[in-house]
């Protein structure tokens, strides 16, 4: 799947968040499903991403964040999807904004507050 698969248009504009609330997204999303570690203190949780953008990320997570929740977690973004000729490790600090669980799955939205590039 790339960026620019018609298939898989990303979203941008207004949402309802699962508060009721509702919510101004300020950076297009991306479908992208990634594995990744978020560290939070001394724990490591495994997941995937659900979509990104520049300023969040939507996780899938083996168990539940609390809102507020300060994490770190890197990303290596494809090659295939950013148009490069290789893949980019991006290191991410963020906070918990938003978690809900249904059947099984965690889902976990957090702000992208600071990043860097690592080399690979």
């Amino acid at each position: 799947m790339s960026f620019l698969d018609p298939k898989s248009p990303p979203s941008i504009g207004f949402s309802l968040p699962i508060t009721g609330q509702q919510e101004v997204r300020c950076a297009v999303r991306f479908p992208l499903a990634l594995p990744v570690v978020l560290s939070a203190g001394r724990s490591e949780i495994e997941g995937e991403t659900r979509n990104v953008s520049a300023s969040g990320v939507l996780f899938a997570l083996e168990r539940d964040l609390q809102v507020g929740l300060d994490i770190q977690f890197s990303m290596r973004m494809p090659h295939s999807e950013l148009g490069s000729s290789q893949d980019v490790l991006v290191l991410c600090k963020g906070r918990v904004v938003r978690c809900s669980s249904s059947h099984n799955e965690h889902l976990a939205a957090a702000t992208i507050d600071d990043y860097r590039f690592a080399e690979l």
